[in-house]
């Protein structure tokens, strides 16, 4: 055997366990791959009753929703019947009790100043130096 046909040799070896070591990562590799696969045609399968519960829950939100609106379109009408009352009572009464509270007002502030007078009147005639009380 010559020097080349040992190298052949050895170097035929090195290649052979090259190819040995890498097919333990390459067999690894397959099946991760295999399991990856029936992982994704599992959530493929899974995937249709979550779509199909989706679209029952979708349909029913938008039937909450559009009894939402009513709600809400009835809370308009209402609150518009509201202002219309307030301001038909603050035209038609408004005006009246806004009167009598200030008549009422000034009829009380009067009477209290003529008291105030009265006393303070009464007040004087008695603190007055000079003055006798008696016959007029």
């Amino acid at each position: 055997m010559s020097a080349g046909q040992i190298a052949a040799l050895i170097a035929a070896g090195a290649f052979v366990v090259l190819v040995l070591l890498l097919a333990v990562p390459l067999l690894k590799l397959g099946r991760t791959l295999d399991e990856a696969t029936v992982a994704i045609r599992k959530a493929h399968e899974g995937g249709d009753p979550l779509l199909r519960d989706a679209q029952t829950t979708l349909h029913q939100v938008n039937t909450q929703l559009e009894r939402v609106d009513g709600i809400t379109s009835s809370a308009r009408t209402v609150s518009s019947n509201v202002s219309v009352l307030t301001s038909l009572f603050t035209a038609t009464l408004g005006g009246p009790m806004v009167r009598a509270a200030a008549l009422t007002y000034g009829v009380s502030k009067a009477v209290k100043a003529r008291r105030a007078g009265r006393d303070a009147g009464a007040h004087s005639l008695r603190t007055r130096p000079g003055r006798r009380r008696g016959k007029r």
